[in-house]
């Protein structure tokens, strides 16, 4: 049986949300693809995208890496009904807001990501990023400088926290994912196992960083009638 909302966030809930914490949450297939016909949405199902939205109304940022903006096809997120109720309930703004790490600022201004936003977007990158390229995302963002040469993503965690915004729900992609392994600033992964067998060539959740036996503690377990299985892990 598919789990309820409440279930769900029973399932998920947060300790506390003055800690500051990392979130990651992915979708894979049982042979260890992240994609489906080049985008992740393809292997989901039903409580995957119920999932999806209850995390991102348990967050107070959702972050995301450029290249997931642009393969993706991301536009404005927004939770609604009973995740938005949710949130006005426990005392959160209505929406979370949307956070781009970008090392270049490769974005078109215009994007749906900027232009469908509930809320104003920031802009997450470091120092030495295009001086042009920062003014002209900062009429569409909040432009956030994390780092010198390269974003610092511990940097980053702590001044989204400073910000009011220290629950970070991260969705990808699989670079961002691996550097922020290699920061170590991974707390918590969510997983939701897809009974699919893709082959291909698509890459797995993590890509880029340093090999290391990095330990995770399984947290909760549910599955549903599609054969999904969601998996909870903190790994610190």
């Amino acid at each position: 049986m598919m789990p309820a909302r409440t279930g769900l966030r029973a399932a998920y809930a947060l300790p506390d949300r003055a800690t500051p914490r990392i979130r990651m949450n992915f979708v894979e297939s049982l042979d260890g693809a992240v994609t489906l016909a080049g985008r992740s949405g393809g292997l989901g199902g039903q409580t995957d995208r119920v999932l999806m939205q209850v995390l991102r109304a348990m967050a107070d940022v959702v972050l995301i890496g450029a290249g997931t903006v642009r393969a993706e096809g991301y536009g404005g997120i927004r939770v609604a009904g009973d995740d938005a109720a949710w949130r006005l309930e426990n005392g959160l703004s209505p929406q979370p807001r949307l956070a781009v790490v970008s090392h270049d600022l490769d974005l078109d201004p215009g994007h749906p990501v900027f232009a469908d936003a509930e809320s104003r977007p920031l802009l997450i990158t470091h120092a030495g990023a295009p001086p042009g390229r920062r003014e002209e995302l900062s009429h569409v963002a909040d432009v956030v400088v994390a780092g010198a040469a390269s974003v610092d993503l511990i940097e980053m965690r702590d001044e989204l926290a400073r910000r009011g915004m220290p629950q970070i729900l991260c969705e990808g992609g699989p670079h961002l994912f691996g550097s922020l392994l290699d920061a170590g600033v991974v707390d918590e992964v969510c997983v939701t196992l897809a009974p699919r067998l893709i082959g291909g060539r698509a890459g797995r959740i993590v890509q880029g960083a340093g090999e290391a036996d990095r330990h995770g503690q399984l947290a909760g377990v549910l599955t549903d009638d599609e054969g999904y299985v969601f998996l909870r892990y903190r790994t610190r």
